[in-house]
């Protein structure tokens, strides 16, 4: 065997020095960020818990110990909660709303985002532009007109009013997210659909949107958060107490008797609200990964 000379063993320390100090630099960030996560992770679920261990406490014990375990665990919070607080038939609206919205706006989008993604004609570039202008356009500044719109079509203060004007909304990231997708499909696949004898529509709705469906499952997950959650578009365009949804009724069910509200029951609502959306993200949380891609065009 040969002696390493006096350059390679120069070289090779310099290696393993710099080595080491990128392991070093790799554990910091993986501590800090592990550490950054943890309090991240506390801050979003100890309120939460305390919201859930608050729902099953009567409003007295609230009051005089709100950190303390229920004596009694008042199951009929939820009860309450859901007939005589009218959260059930609020729950019943906002599926019908957000559900009827989801589907329109998906079937819309995924249609768009093809045509502009696969497709070229003129006017194409202007299309897409328009669409991301609508992510900038702030919703406050289209409510006075919305508001005339819908009235003169007899939709204000209706649900399928609402409904029009959450597709309206959600449309523009629908496109944006979902144009990339469409995008990045291959040319083969669609050439022989053709020429086994598929058309444009048969084509797009049996093997192009198949394949972008990572892309339509995360889009469909942003948009039932962002509709679910929303507020400031029904409050404004749907006064109507019968046709409320989530967000209207858990603002009137706080504000209704000042002190005197039922905070057990509050609390149980808001648990109601807010577990439908953990569980359509616990299911397709996996979807989610390495699904957004930059909505570029191209």
């Amino acid at each position: 065997m040969t002696a390493a000379t006096p350059v390679e063993g120069t070289v090779t320390t310099r290696l393993r020095l710099s080595t080491q100090r990128a392991n070093r630099g790799d554990a910091a960030v993986a501590s800090v960020s592990h550490v950054l996560l943890v309090v991240w992770a506390i801050v979003v679920i100890v309120p939460f818990l305390w919201v859930l261990l608050s729902s099953f406490k009567t409003t007295k014990e609230i009051l005089a110990s709100p950190f303390s375990l229920p004596a009694h665990w008042q199951f009929q919070n939820y009860a309450h909660a859901w007939t005589d607080a009218g959260i059930g038939r609020f729950f019943l609206n906002t599926i019908i709303v957000v559900g009827f919205a989801l589907i329109i706006v998906m079937l819309l989008g995924a249609m768009c985002a093809y045509v502009l993604a696969r497709f070229t004609f003129p006017g194409r570039r202007v299309i897409y532009y328009a669409m991301l202008a609508g992510l900038t356009f702030p919703p406050f500044l289209a409510i006075v007109p919305l508001f005339f719109i819908l009235r003169n079509f007899g939709l204000l203060n209706t649900l399928p009013g609402l409904i029009l004007t959450y597709v309206a909304f959600a449309l523009p990231f629908t496109v944006f997210f979902l144009y990339s997708f469409f995008k990045q499909l291959p040319d083969d696949v669609y050439e022989a659909a053709l020429i086994d004898g598929a058309g444009d529509w048969r084509a797009f709705f049996q093997v192009m949107l198949p394949m972008a469906r990572p892309g339509l499952a995360s889009v469909a997950i942003f948009n039932f958060l962002g509709l679910w959650n929303q507020f400031l578009l029904p409050v404004a365009l749907n006064s109507n107490q019968s046709n409320y949804v989530l967000t209207q009724a858990m603002a009137s069910f706080a504000s209704q008797a000042g002190y005197a509200v039922d905070f057990g029951a509050l609390f149980a609502a808001v648990v109601m609200t807010v577990v439908p959306v953990l569980i359509v993200y616990v299911i397709f949380q996996r979807t989610l990964e390495g699904s957004v891609a930059a909505g570029t065009f191209r």
